[in-house]
């Protein structure tokens, strides 16, 4: 798979994690599908023109600049989106004098409750892959009820609903 949905150098490209690759990934496939969704639905237009014989109309040039259009509409979003997963995946890259901050070995109290929330939550989605067993997991884990605060039983209601 070419990826091209953002640009980063190789280097770039080997420090990232593996649920960051797994994000960028995603992307990518979802930008190759709008692409190539747009590209059929252009193909299909050519065919209608074709079999009325208005090939050279300027309907056909106006409507595939729409096409193009609302495609890259679509794509910046995607790209948006990444943008923004990956700059929250990239929340407790650094690390103190215990190692690297990670979730639950060496947590990082310098991040707001919010920033927090989304470190755990992504721990156990990535830990537990069945929702009852992850709520179970959660339940149990009296860090993240020191850790998490208030947010606690957000996040709790966040897997509740997941089951």
């Amino acid at each position: 798979m070419e990826i091209d949905i953002i640009d980063l150098t190789d280097e770039k490209y080997q420090d990232l994690s593996a649920v960051q690759l797994a994000l960028v990934r995603e992307a990518q496939a979802k930008k190759d599908e709008i692409v190539y969704d747009a590209e059929q639905e252009k193909a299909e237009l050519f065919r209608l023109m074709l079999s009325n014989l208005a090939v050279r109309s300027s309907v056909i040039v106006d409507k595939q600049l729409e096409i193009d259009a609302r495609a890259e509409e679509e794509v910046e979003l995607v790209r948006g989106t990444l943008l923004y997963q990956l700059s929250y995946e990239g929340i407790g890259a650094t690390g103190n004098e215990y190692g690297p901050y990670r979730y639950p070995e060496n947590p990082d109290y310098t991040l707001t409750y919010s920033q927090r929330f989304i470190v755990v939550r992504n721990y156990y989605m990535a830990a537990v892959e069945e929702p009852n067993a992850r709520l179970q997991a959660f339940a149990i884990d009296f860090l993240a009820r020191e850790y998490l605060g208030e947010f606690y039983q957000t996040l709790y209601d966040l897997f509740l609903s997941y089951c």
